[in-house]
């Protein structure tokens, strides 16, 4: 299953992954191979404890194969081989398969508690990471707010928010019983409805491939459109329904304008994508 709190990293990106990282939070570097049968014992079980931290530790995995740098520095002579980074320096590390009790117990032997003073520029870090589309440093924050606080409902909703735009959208929907109803909430609810209608959609990358060789074929476009919401990006699919309207107003018995206002429905009356596309539609309407 994918994570938000578990990358694959090169030699090349070890600062960028690794060193920088490390100065905010735990990570953990799992040097592994393919042809290790220890590492394809450790490599799911040390992701799932990673994930039952909630953004508190960082996994970056490391293939020795092809990056043999940082492990001949580190003079790792057996493989799997994990290292704890913090500060930008490697702190403790352990090798082979350990059972998951304690690859756990190590963990929790180096994460730092975050002192409660600091929840709120945490949420506003998360906030500015999310707005920016940074989804795994918002993730980590809003993680690092609920070990504080385990309620607290502006973490709750950002953590939901982090994995609907990270394409985990049964992970979303499960944080929703936690959450109190508002209108944020119901906008949520309605994305993720939105989503779930739009999950048979062909991949982003075939269907743009199919618009450029056919950029006159509007169905194309539509489906573009809609494999864009299943993956939370609203803004483009609007843009690319827009596009159709301004091909065919009507075409399809007005589908391209039923699906945008079904987005309009799901952002809410009182999101900014919203309003500037209502504008947008009134102007292409009556203009």
């Amino acid at each position: 299953m994918a994570s938000l709190f578990t990358k694959d990293a090169t030699d090349q990106s070890f600062m960028k992954d690794v060193i920088e990282p490390s100065k905010d939070t735990l990570v953990l570097v799992d040097f592994w191979a393919p042809w290790c049968g220890p590492c394809r014992t450790l490599g799911p079980a040390i992701e799932r404890v990673v994930n039952g931290f909630n953004g508190a530790v960082q996994l970056v995995k490391i293939n020795v194969d092809e990056n043999p740098h940082f492990s001949g520095q580190l003079r790792v002579q057996s493989i799997p081989a994990v290292f704890a980074f913090k500060n930008g320096q490697p702190v403790d590390g352990f090798m082979g398969a350990l059972p998951e009790s304690q690859i756990k117990a190590f963990i929790e032997k180096h994460v730092g508690e975050v002192k409660a003073g600091g929840v709120q520029s945490m949420l506003d870090a998360a906030a500015e990471s999310l707005k920016i589309g940074e989804i795994g440093g918002a993730a980590q924050s809003y993680a690092q707010v609920l070990e504080i606080d385990a309620n607290n409902q502006i973490a709750l909703l950002g953590m939901a928010k982090c994995y609907f735009q990270g394409g985990q959208i049964d992970e979303a929907e499960s944080l929703l019983p936690r959450i109190e109803d508002n209108a944020e909430t119901q906008s949520l609810k309605g994305q993720i409805s939105l989503a779930r209608e739009c999950e048979n959609a062909r991949d982003i990358d075939a269907l743009e491939t199919e618009e450029k060789a056919k950029p006159e074929n509007l169905m194309v476009k539509y489906e573009l459109a809609q494999s864009l919401v299943k993956n939370g990006d609203f803004e483009a699919a609007i843009d690319k329904l827009f596009e159709i309207m301004k091909i065919e107003l009507d075409w399809n018995d007005k589908a391209a304008r039923t699906f945008l206002l079904k987005i309009f429905d799901a952002l809410g009356n009182s999101n900014e994508i919203t309003r500037f596309g209502r504008r947008r539609l009134s102007t292409l309407l009556f203009s």
